[in-house]
C-alpha cells in the first residue's frame, strides 16, 4: 500500500511538474515581450537569508537498495562506519536434475567490483580502474550462511505490506533481527582482504592429456574466492530430487542466504566497497562434470561439463554500525546553525528553510519577495511579473579547518515536505548514465576544489533552484521546507523512493534519500549563523526589470 501511495505520489509530483513549467513560460511571457523588444530594463541582484540547521538520521530502512556498502570506512571528521550485508538467495534452476555420476570439480563465488576498461597493458592484458571503493587499507572478510529467514512481508500488517529492515538490524519499532542465526556456516573468509583492479581470469577446461587449463577470458575484477566442494555437494548436489530444490520457496526456507561482515584490523582503517549484488554476474557458481548422452568408441558415456547458479535476489539488507567521534544532533531550527554537519548513511542531513517560513510556507519576509517579484490580486493569484528571475542559487562553503578533501563530490538539495526532488532536477538535460558523478551538473553543481585537483580541499556547492524559485512566484506553490543530503550517485533520486526512517510522526525529517544512505562520505559547511558573512549560506538570485 506504501509503495502504491508513493508511486501515485511521483506520477501526481512529475505530471504537476510539466503543467508548471509551461505555465511559468507562459507567465513570463509579456514581461519577456518587453525586454526583447529593446533595451529598456535592468539587471540586478538580491541576497535573502536562510535558515539551515543539521539533521540527525535515525534507523533507515535498509532493503530495497539498489546497491550494497560493505566494509569500514573511517571518515576524519565524523569516525568510522562498519557495512555488514544479509541477502537471500535464489536458484537459477527450479528442481534441477544434475546427471548421472555427477563430479563436482569447483564452487566459485564472484561479485565484481564497479570498474572501467581503461585499455590494455603492454602484455595485453586488460587495465581496469575501480569505482566506489573508499579506503586502501586491508581488513578480514568473511562470508556465513545465514540461518534466519528474511520475510517479505510483514506479519503485523496482516502480510498485506512489504517487511521492512532496517540499518540498526531492527524489523520494526518493537522487533530485531536475531544475529545468533544469521552468522552460521562459515562459507568463507579472506584474512588482509583488499579489493584489486587486476582482472579476474578465467581457464577453460582441462586438457584431456595433461590436465593443464589454458586462460580462455578476462573479466572485470570481482571479490571471487573459491568454496568449500564438500559443502556445497551436500548443501546442493545431494539434495537433487528432494523437496528442497522443489521450487523457489522451499529453497530460500531451506537455504535462508548469506551473511557477509568484515573485521578491522589493529592498525588499519579499512576500506568501504560498494556493490551491485543483484547483477547476473554476481553469484555462486558449481561446476561440475556428468555422464553425457553421446558415447565413445567403446560405448561409454562422454562426460560433459555443467554448471549451475545462485543468485543473490530477494530481500537484501544492509547493517550499518557508527562508531562516531562525537555525537550527532538536531541543530537549531529558529535561529539556524553556524556548522551544517552531513554525513552519509545514517548519519546526518540538514533542513533549510526559504524566508523564515512557518508550517504553512508563509512568512513576513516570504509576502515582501514576491511582491518586489510579482504583482497579485486581491486573492493572492498572480498578475504580472515586476522582475524576471533569471538564476537562483544557495552556495554552501565548506569549512575547511575541518574537512581536508575527503568530502563528497555531490550533495543533494530536494523538497524534504514531499521527499521528491525540486522541478530543477527533472529539467536539468545533464543526465548522465555512465559517470554519476557528472550527472545533474547544471542544478546541482559539484564541488569545486583548489585549483581544481580530484583530492584538492574543497571550496563551495553551488546549486541552482532557479525554476524552484519561479513556481513559488508564478505558479503560488507552496514555500516547502528543503532537504540537503550527501548523494553517492544523483541519478538513483530519478527513479527510487526515499527510504523511511524510525523515528516520532512528528519529525520532519522520516525519509532519507537512497544516494544519501549508500554514502558513507561527510562534510561540514558553513550555515546562516556563522560569523563569516563571506561564507554564510544565502538565497542569491538575478533578476531583470523593465525599468519604465
Amino acid at each position: 500500500m506504501n509503495n502504491m501511495n508513493n508511486a501515485l505520489k511521483n506520477i501526481l509530483i512529475g505530471s504537476s511538474i510539466i503543467i508548471s513549467f509551461i505555465s511559468c513560460e507562459k507567465d513570463f511571457s509579456s514581461l519577456g515581450t518587453e525586454i526583447i523588444g529593446g533595451t529598456n530594463f535592468d539587471t540586478g541582484s538580491e541576497l535573502y537569508d536562510v535558515i539551515a540547521y543539521s539533521k540527525k538520521v535515525g534507523p533507515v530502512r535498509s532493503n530495497g537498495l539498489p546497491v550494497n556498502l560493505i566494509g569500514i570506512y573511517n571518515d576524519p571528521v565524523y569516525g568510522s562506519t562498519t557495512a555488514s550485508f544479509i541477502t537471500q538467495v535464489s536458484s537459477s534452476t527450479i528442481n534441477p536434475v544434475f546427471g548421472d555420476s555427477v563430479v563436482l570439480d569447483s564452487v566459485v563465488l564472484t561479485i565484481p567490483y564497479f570498474s572501467t576498461n581503461e585499455g590494455n597493458d603492454d602484455s595485453g592484458n586488460i587495465m581496469y580502474e575501480l569505482d566506489s571503493i573508499f579506503g586502501d587499507s586491508p581488513m578480514n572478510l568473511y562470508g556465513f550462511r545465514n540461518n534466519y529467514f528474511l520475510r517479505d512481508f510483514d506479519p503485523e500488517s496482516g502480510f498485506e505490506e512489504t517487511q521492512n529492515y532496517y540499518s540498526n538490524g531492527a524489523t520494526s519499532e518493537t522487533g530485531m533481527l536475531n544475529m545468533a542465526e544469521i552468522e552460521g556456516d562459515t562459507i568463507f573468509k579472506q584474512i588482509m582482504f583488499l579489493p584489486s583492479n587486476d582482472p579476474t581470469i578465467i581457464f577453460g577446461a582441462p586438457d584431456e592429456e595433461t590436465g593443464e587449463r589454458e586462460e580462455s577470458r578476462q573479466d572485470p575484477p570481482a571479490i571471487r574466492t573459491l568454496l568449500d566442494k564438500d559443502y556445497w555437494q551436500e548443501l546442493i548436489i545431494d539434495k537433487e530430487g528432494e523437496p528442497e530444490l522443489s521450487n523457489q520457496a522451499n529453497f530460500e526456507d531451506y537455504f535462508r542466504g548469506m551473511y557477509f561482515k568484515v573485521e578491522s584490523l589493529a592498525g588499519e582503517p579499512g576500506t568501504m566497497i560498494l556493490l551491485d549484488f543483484s547483477s547476473s554476474s554476481s553469484n555462486i557458481t558449481l561446476y561440475y562434470t556428468r555422464d553425457g548422452f553421446s558415447t565413445d568408441e567403446n560405448g561409454d558415456p562422454i562426460r560433459e561439463q555443467s554448471t549451475f547458479e545462485l543468485g543473490f535476489n530477494g530481500n537484501r539488507v544492509n547493517l550499518l554500525e557508527n562508531n562516531f567521534n562525537f555525537p550527532l544532533e538536531d541543530g537549531d531550527d529558529i535561529n539556524g546553525d553556524e556548522k551544517i554537519y552531513l554525513k552519509g548513511g545514517v548519519g546526518s542531513t540538514a533542513v533549510i528553510n526559504l524566508f523564515n517560513a512557518d508550517e504553512t510556507g508563509q512568512s513576513a519576509e516570504f509576502t515582501a519577495f514576491k511582491e518586489s517579484f510579482v504583482e497579485t490580486n486581491s486573492d493572492g493569484e498572480f498578475v504580472r511579473s515586476k522582475r524576471l528571475v533569471n538564476e537562483a542559487n544557495l552556495i554552501f562553503y565548506v569549512d575547511q579547518t575541518m574537512v581536508d578533501g575527503e568530502e563528497p563530490d555531490r550533495i543533494y538539495l530536494y523538497d524534504l515536505t514531499n521527499n521528491a526532488p525540486l522541478i530543477d532536477y527533472f529539467l536539468d538535460p545533464s543526465t548522465n548514465n555512465f559517470n554519476p558523478v557528472d550527472t545533474k551538473i547544471l542544478h546541482l553543481g559539484a564541488l569545486e576544489r583548489v585549483d581544481d585537483e580530484p583530492d584538492g580541499e574543497g571550496i563551495k556547492y553551488r546549486l541552482k533552484m532557479t525554476e524552484h524559485i519561479n513556481n513559488l512566484l508564478i505558479r503560488d506553490s507552496t514555500n516547502v521546507k528543503l532537504g540537503l543530503s550527501v548523494s553517492g550517485n544523483l541519478n538513483l533520486e530519478n527513479e527510487s523512493n526515499q527510504l523511511d526512517i524510525i523515528t516520532e510522526e512528528t519529525n520532519i525529517l522520516n525519509q532519507l534519500p537512497v544516494s544519501s544512505i549508500i554514502s558513507p562520505r561527510g562534510t561540514v559547511l558553513f550555515g546562516n549563523n556563522t560569523m563569516d558573512d563571506d561564507k554564510k549560506v544565502q538565497l542569491e538570485i538575478f533578476y531583470t526589470e523593465p525599468n519604465n
